[in-house]
C-alpha cells in the first residue's frame, strides 16, 4: 500500500470514523482482491480514478520584466479547472509546505531532479511542469505531465495567444493535460474553453500578487483591487476575508466573506470555505445567529467534525440544548480529538449530567494528559475518591473550544488517495467484490452525511459491475433522501430489472405513498413481503398504508 506524507497520516486519524472503516473494507476476506496490479493507473471506461496532481509554478523564459507573477497563475488556474472527485490537485499551501520540507525557498525555480523529489515526497500521481515566454505580442506556454507511477514525462503541450487572452490560453492547456490523463476525454477543446469564464487579466494579476505578498497590508491592497476590478471574483473575496480575519478585523471579514455567492458552480469549495471563515468571524464578533447560519451551510454540504464542533460551540453560546448533539456528531466523525470530548464534557456539565461530564473529561485527559483546564473541571466534579459531587459544589463551567482549522483539502486528498488504493487492490479482482466495496463505502459515507461522495461511490460501483442491482438500489435511496423522486424511481426500477429485491420495492412503495398512489404502494409492499416475509420495514409500511386507507375511507363528519 502506498505511503502518505506525514501530515496526512494524522488526517487519517482525524477522520477515523470513515477512514478506519475504509481500510477495514480493503482487508475484508470477502472483498479481498485476487491480484494486485503492477501499475497504479486504474481505468473504468477510460476514467482515471483516484489520482493526485501537483502543479509547479511555470518558469519565466521572457526577457520582458514584470511578468514573473504569471508563473504562479498557472497553478491557480489549473487547481480551479482540474480539481474534481477523481483528480485531486494540491493547493498552493500544500505545495509550499512540501517546498519547506525539501528546503526549497518559495519563488525559486528548482532543478528537474529537485522537483521530481518534491513530487515523490508529496506522493502524487502527476506533476505538471511548464514555462512561458512573451515576445511583446504573444504569450507562449508549454506544459508537460510527469507521470510519477510510470516515471515518464509526456511530450510538451504548447499553446499561444495574446497576453490579454491568458485565461483562454490556460484553459486550452488544461484541456491538453486532461487529454494526456484521459485519452477519451469527451468534451471538444473549443467547447471546453468556451465553458470556462476566465478572470480579467488585471484582476488575476492582483489576485496572484496578493497571494505572493509577504505582508497582510499588501495582501489586502491587492485583493481589494482584484475585487474592485472584478466584483464577482469569489476566490479573491475569500482570500480578502481570510486576511481580514487573521488581522482580527472581524466586521471587514464578515463583509468580504459575505460576498462569496452560494449559487451556481460557486456553491462548491470556495463557498464552503468562505462560509466556514464567515462563521468564525461572526463568532468572534459575537454575532452568533450569523455564525450558526454560516456553519450550518457548510455542515449541510461537507459535514466535517470541526464544523459540527463549531456549530455546537455557537449553539451553546445561544443556550440551545442541541449543542451536545453537535458535539456528539463531531466525536462520531473524529473520536480522537480531545477538544470534542472536552466540549461534550462542558455541555453535559451544564445540563446537570455530572457523571457523563466526568466520563468525557477522563477521555480528554487520556488523549491530552497536560490539559490543565480539563483537569481543573474534572477535579471540580469529583472528590478524591472519585465520587460525583453535588451540582451546587461545582464551579462555573469553562467555555467550549472553537476549531479554527478547516481541513477540506486534506479530506479531499485522503478520499482520493484511499480511493486510489482501493482501485489498485480491486482492479483484477472479481467485479462483484469490487462493486460491493464501493457500495459499502458509500453507505458509510452516507451515514456520516457525505452524500456527494456517497453518490460517486454508488455510480462507480454500478460502472464496475453493471450486473449488480445493489449500486442502483443505493442510488435510489440517495435520490429519495434528497427529494428527487423521479431519479429515485428510475434507479429503483432499473435495479428491479436486474434482480428483484425487497429494498427496491419498498423504495417504490414509499414514493407511491408520498404521491398518494395507494394501489401502486400496496402492490410494491406486497411484492417486497413476498420476497422477504419477515422484512420489518415492509411490515411497518404495510401498517402505514392501512392507516392511510382507513383514514381515507372515513365519511366526512356532519356539521
Amino acid at each position: 500500500m502506498r505511503r502518505l506524507p506525514c501530515r496526512y497520516n494524522q488526517i487519517i486519524v482525524n477522520r477515523a470514523a470513515v477512514f478506519v472503516f475504509m481500510v477495514s473494507l480493503l482487508f475484508r476476506p470477502s472483498l479481498r482482491a485476487q491480484d494486485t496490479p503492477a501499475s497504479g493507473r486504474t481505468l473504468v471506461g477510460q476514467t482515471v480514478i483516484g489520482r493526485t496532481m501537483v502543479v509547479i509554478p511555470f518558469e519565466n523564459d521572457s526577457p520582458t520584466p514584470g511578468l514573473e507573477w504569471l508563473g504562479e497563475s498557472f497553478p491557480e488556474t489549473f487547481h480551479e479547472q482540474l480539481n474534481s472527485p477523481v483528480l485531486y490537485v494540491t493547493s498552493r499551501d500544500e505545495r509550499l509546505r512540501a517546498y519547506d520540507r525539501q528546503g526549497i525557498p518559495a519563488g525559486v525555480h528548482a532543478s528537474r531532479a529537485s522537483l521530481y523529489r518534491l513530487a515523490e515526497q508529496m506522493d502524487v500521481d502527476y506533476a505538471v511542469l511548464g514555462s512561458y515566454k512573451y515576445d511583446g505580442a504573444r504569450l507562449t506556454a508549454i506544459a508537460q505531465l510527469l507521470d510519477m507511477r510510470a516515471q515518464k514525462l509526456s511530450p510538451a503541450a504548447k499553446e499561444s495567444a495574446p497576453l490579454a487572452d491568458l485565461g483562454n490560453l490556460q484553459s486550452a492547456l488544461a484541456w491538453d493535460l486532461l487529454r494526456l490523463i484521459r485519452t477519451d476525454f469527451p468534451v471538444p477543446k473549443d467547447k471546453y474553453i468556451a465553458s470556462v469564464a476566465p478572470a480579467r487579466l488585471d484582476a488575476l494579476e492582483n489576485f496572484v500578487r496578493g497571494s505572493l505578498a509577504t505582508t497582510a497590508e499588501e495582501k489586502v491592497q491587492r485583493y481589494r483591487e482584484a475585487v474592485r476590478l472584478n466584483p464577482t471574483y469569489a476566490q479573491a473575496w475569500l482570500e480578502l476575508g481570510k486576511t481580514y480575519y487573521s488581522q482580527r478585523a472581524y466586521e471587514l471579514a464578515i463583509a468580504a466573506l459575505g460576498q462569496v455567492p452560494h449559487s451556481s458552480f460557486m456553491s462548491g469549495a470556495v463557498a464552503r470555505e468562505a462560509s466556514f471563515y464567515l462563521g468564525l468571524a461572526a463568532y468572534s464578533h459575537a454575532d452568533f445567529v450569523k455564525s450558526q447560519s454560516a456553519f450550518e451551510f457548510v455542515a449541510a454540504r461537507l459535514p466535517l467534525a470541526e464544523v459540527y464542533n463549531d456549530l455546537g460551540v455557537v449553539a451553546a453560546r445561544r443556550g440551545q440544548k442541541k449543542a451536545a448533539d453537535y458535539f456528539q456528531r463531531a466525536i462520531q466523525n473524529d473520536p480522537s480529538d480531545p477538544d470534542y470530548h472536552f466540549n461534550m464534557g462542558v455541555a453535559l456539565n451544564v445540563a446537570g449530567d455530572r457523571a457523563g461530564a466526568a466520563r468525557e473529561l477522563h477521555i480528554t485527559l487520556d488523549r491530552r494528559p497536560n490539559d490543565a483546564e480539563a483537569k481543573m473541571l474534572l477535579d471540580s466534579l469529583t472528590t478524591t475518591a472519585g465520587s460525583i459531587v453535588p451540582s451546587s459544589a461545582t464551579s462555573k463551567a469553562p467555555l467550549e473550544r472553537i476549531k479554527r482549522n478547516y481541513e477540506e483539502d486534506a479530506f479531499r486528498q485522503m478520499t482520493t488517495q484511499m480511493g486510489s488504493w482501493a482501485e489498485e487492490r480491486f482492479t483484477r479482482s472479481d467485479p462483484r467484490a469490487h462493486a460491493r466495496f464501493h457500495v459499502e463505502l458509500g453507505n458509510e459515507l452516507m451515514a456520516h452525511g457525505f452524500t456527494t461522495e456517497a453518490e460517486a461511490e454508488f455510480h462507480h460501483a454500478a460502472a464496475v459491475d453493471p450486473s449488480s442491482a445493489a449500486p442502483l438500489t443505493a442510488l435510489a435511496e440517495t435520490f429519495a433522501a434528497r427529494g428527487d423522486a423521479r431519479q429515485a424511481r428510475a434507479q429503483a426500477e432499473a435495479a428491479l430489472l436486474i434482480r428483484e429485491s425487497a429494498e427496491a420495492c419498498l423504495i417504490l412503495a414509499r414514493l407511491d405513498l408520498s404521491e398518494n398512489r395507494m394501489e401502486a404502494a400496496a402492490q410494491n409492499i406486497n411484492r417486497a413481503l413476498q420476497l422477504e416475509p419477515g422484512n420489518s420495514a415492509g411490515q411497518d409500511l404495510k401498517r402505514t398504508l392501512a392507516a392511510k386507507l382507513a383514514e381515507k375511507a372515513q365519511p366526512l363528519s356532519q356539521p
